[in-house]
């Protein structure tokens, strides 16, 4: 693996363009690009009024990567983070640019006193799924189903 370092960053209002690209094409990746059905002006909405923020990082001044997530409640635990995306451009993946995202989104985590991060993966991920088995401390909690109402 030919790892590079790039700037791991907040995203800016700039950056949402980006982030909705990337979004896409972790969609592809799933096999549901169909799906996407928030707009560019939905992400700048959702932006301004605070409901989520992101971290990018980014190689040559382009974006290659983001993590975008938001803070809710645990009723259990407390303050904890939700990663509602995580995607490394498909060229420029297995270059170590996730593991920086995923270190600086546990600083940022630690941070702001949350209690623990929550995310999916899909089972058929196995890149994935292998990824957060080498963080170490990853918990796969597989007794939980999701259940969505779509409007």
């Amino acid at each position: 693996m030919q790892e590079i370092n790039v700037k791991i960053n907040p995203g800016k209002q700039a950056h949402l363009a980006d982030a909705l690209h990337l979004v896409r094409q972790l969609a592809a990746f799933e096999l549901a690009e169909d799906k996407v059905t928030a707009t560019f002006a939905d992400y700048q909405q959702a932006y301004q009024d605070g409901l989520f923020q992101f971290l990018i990082a980014e190689r040559d001044e382009k974006v290659v990567g983001i993590m975008i997530y938001y803070y809710t409640w645990s009723t259990w635990k407390g303050k904890m983070m939700y990663l509602e995306d995580f995607v490394v451009d498909a060229e420029h993946r297995s270059m170590g640019i996730g593991q920086q995202l995923m270190d600086r989104l546990l600083v940022v985590a630690k941070e702001n006193d949350c209690k623990l991060i929550k995310w999916q993966v899909l089972e058929w991920n196995k890149s994935g799924i292998n990824f957060y088995e080498k963080m170490g401390d990853a918990v796969f909690d597989k007794e939980w189903w999701d259940v969505k109402v779509y409007f």
